[in-house]
Formats: structure tokens, sequence, C-alpha cells
């Protein structure tokens, strides 16, 4: 009879360990890849300048005009202009190019 309350207790530990074991999985698998993009796609959305191409959540492709703290302009046909929340833009499919820097060349290392 003492062993198999000494059996008992001890088998009440497992189901809690599953438990914690179960929540540990569900972090490491859903939690935090979803953070992980989250942390991206805010990364992304502030970084968005004019001249940047980028894709809506609706699919609708365009070029940011525009950026204010909430909203982008978007130039999606020539004279076309619409707002969007900063959100709504899923992707950037090229950013904008940054002026080119002038080179310049010595005069001991130009051929003829």
């Amino acid at each position: 009879m003492l062993y198999a309350q000494a059996a008992g207790g001890s088998g009440s530990l497992m189901p809690i360990l599953m438990i914690v074991l179960l929540f540990g999985v569900m972090y490491f698998m859903m939690i935090r890849p979803q953070q992980r993009r989250r942390k991206e796609a805010q990364s992304m959305q502030s970084g968005l300048s004019a001249g940047d191409e980028v894709v809506t959540i609706g699919g609708l492709y365009g070029t940011v005009t525009g950026v204010d703290d909430e909203t982008v302009l978007l130039e999606v046909a020539p004279g076309v202009q619409t707002r969007y929340a900063r959100p709504a833009i899923a992707r950037v499919v090229t950013r904008a190019e940054l002026p080119a820097t002038p080179v310049t060349e010595d005069a001991d290392t130009v051929k003829e």
C-alpha cells in the first residue's frame, strides 16, 4: 500500500511536465517566428521612402511618392495617387536608387 502511494505521487508530476513541454514547443514553433515576421514588417514599413516600388496587401503595385507618420502616398498610374496606411504595404519590390556619386579618376590612371 505504501508503494502504491509513492508511485501515484510521481505520476501526478507527468501531466504537468507535458503541459509545460507543450507550451515550450508552441512558443518556439509559433510565437517566436510570428514576432520575428512582425519585427521585419515594421522595419520595412518604417524604411519606406519616395521612389520605392511596393505592393499592398491587396496586390496593388505602386511607387511611393510621399511618406507620412501613418500613411503612404502611392502613384498607381501616371497622375493617379492613392493614400494607404503604412501597415497596408506588404513588401517592397525595388528600393529607390540612391544618387550616384561621381567617380573621379586620377590623371595617372587614365589610359590612352
